[in-house]
């Protein structure tokens, strides 16, 4: 038998001996809940450290430790957190779980004979925001059902069950709006929409409001005429009180013209002679 190179014997040796697992991961989280993310099961007594590098929203972070006594490291400070279990096994610990956390986890953890490598997906569960409303008159009318800022995206349904496009956005945020709407040819007695979610247990029924659609918008139309009128109102009053007013007022102007027109009266003195000079002027005269 043609003996075997040592270097391919070690090689083999090696491969036995120490172990790599590599794997992708997907989990999924409820908003608003506190996460724990395990790279492995293993003890602190088994594994070398663990490290976390993490990507969220295009923002990179890293949380590390080890068990020879060197400081931690966390780069995140956003409440991200390595914790232990009762068993001491590590894990990464994440509060009040929302969007911003949605990202890239990667986790590294060496131990004694291997290490386990991690990509895990970490993604969001949220409960959209329901509505269900009437647009239009009496003569066109148009139903609309809506889930909005949900994830994953929500189903629409309509009962009785009719035929109808669902138009499905995804927001730059990642969440999902959906939507659904029948015009009145379409509208069958008794119409309702039904939402369903993976959160929820029960689906959500909602009716459109035909009589509130109707009656806001004849209040808002009446409001539309009691402005109306009230503006003609006040304006034909300001017209009226003008035309009534100006007689008394024109007399006055005129007035008021013609005493800016005439010159000041003065009253003519005549001018008195002194005593002395009429009776010399007397005298004259008779010499």
């Amino acid at each position: 038998m043609r003996p075997i190179p040592w270097i391919l014997t070690i090689a083999a040796l090696f491969s036995v001996v120490w172990s790599i697992e590599k794997a992708n991961r997907r989990e999924v989280f409820n908003i608003g809940t506190n996460v724990i993310l395990m790279c492995s099961n293993k003890t602190w007594n088994e594994i070398f450290y663990v490290t976390w590098n993490i990507t969220v929203r295009g923002h990179s972070c890293r949380i590390s430790s080890s068990n020879d006594g060197q400081k931690s490291v966390n780069t995140c400070k956003d409440g991200k957190s390595l914790q232990n279990t009762s068993r001491v096994q590590p894990y990464l610990h994440i509060p009040n779980f929302s969007a911003d956390d949605v990202g890239l986890y990667m986790c590294e953890s060496p131990y004694n004979g291997g290490s386990e490598n991690y990509n895990i997906n970490v993604s969001i569960t949220v409960a959209p925001k329901i509505s269900a409303w009437l647009e239009g008159n009496d003569s066109d009318m148009v139903a609309f059902c809506r889930a909005e800022q949900g994830n994953p995206a929500a189903n629409i349904s309509w009962s009785p069950a009719v035929n109808t496009s669902v138009e499905i956005t995804q927001e730059s945020d990642g969440f999902f709006t959906v939507e659904s709407r029948l015009s009145e040819e379409e509208f069958p007695e008794n119409l309702t929409c039904i939402i369903s979610h993976q959160l929820w247990s029960q689906d959500k029924t909602l009716v459109p409001d035909w009589n509130k659609t109707k009656t806001v918008a004849k209040a808002h139309l009446a409001l539309a005429y009691t402005g109306v009128v009230g503006v003609v109102l006040v304006i034909l009053a300001g017209f009226l009180y003008f035309v009534l007013k100006k007689p008394t007022l024109l007399p006055l102007c005129q007035q008021t013209d013609t005493s800016r027109s005439k010159p000041p009266v003065t009253d003519e003195v005549e001018e008195v002679e002194p005593y002395a000079s009429y009776v010399q002027r007397v005298n004259s005269i008779y010499n």
